[in-house]
């Protein structure tokens, strides 16, 4: 029998490798058409937020879980005696300078993720990547500090929430106006979800950040 497999194996491989796939017979622009039902340029925006919009619902619920099981997990762990930072001045010199970047990077993503390639995810990554190049440089506890005096937890759960209400009205069907194509207020609920996406996931990532450098160090 396993030379049987072997040979389906090997058929199935050259048939992948060899035979093209026929191209579907399409009258019209499957970008063009999801462009002009989104209201935005960029048509991955489109996607995400709009025909995958329960994707996207289930993707944020899902990152809220992992951050909820990283503070469970590390929990009981004990605390170290000494947490090593990078304390010479080129280092934090470039770590903050890095930050800077990533931060404005964050911000252009996540306002004009609709009509560019970017969007909230990427927004997100790029503030906790700023978050996270502080956060070598400085005072744990003062990265502590800052996180609640912010109350950056409850501004996370309420960017959830947001989110969720508003995915769920455009599922039943609420929209907002489209306006014009191309310009910064266009595409209707799309924008607003951009930017609450970026904000979900950079302050998760500075929760996960600081519970990692709390019991783990710099890894």
């Amino acid at each position: 029998m396993k030379w049987v497999y072997l040979i389906a194996g090997i058929v199935a491989f050259f048939k992948i490798l060899l035979l093209p796939n026929p191209a579907p017979q399409l009258s019209f622009s499957i970008v063009e058409a999801i462009v002009q039902d989104s209201g935005v340029i960029n048509a991955v925006s489109g996607v995400i937020f709009r025909n995958r919009l329960y994707d996207t619902i289930f993707e944020v619920i899902v990152f809220t879980i992992a951050i909820m099981g990283a503070h469970f997990l590390l929990a009981n762990d004990p605390l170290p005696s000494k947490i090593h930072q990078f304390t010479d001045p080129p280092s934090q010199l470039l770590a903050r300078l890095g930050a800077t970047i990533s931060a404005l990077v964050g911000i252009e993503l996540a306002i004009r993720g609709h009509l560019s390639p970017g969007g909230g995810f990427a927004a997100g990554v790029a503030g906790g990547t700023a978050i996270g190049l502080i956060a070598m440089t400085s005072s744990p506890v003062r990265m502590q500090e800052v996180y609640q005096r912010w109350q950056a937890a409850t501004w996370e759960k309420v960017a959830v929430l947001v989110f969720i209400v508003l995915s769920v009205l455009t599922l039943i069907g609420f929209e907002l106006s489209q306006g014009q194509l191309g310009s910064l207020l266009s595409g209707g609920m799309i924008p607003i979800l951009n930017i609450l996406v970026a904000i979900k996931v950079a302050l998760g990532a500075w929760s996960v950040i600081l519970t990692f450098i709390r019991y783990r160090g710099l890894l």
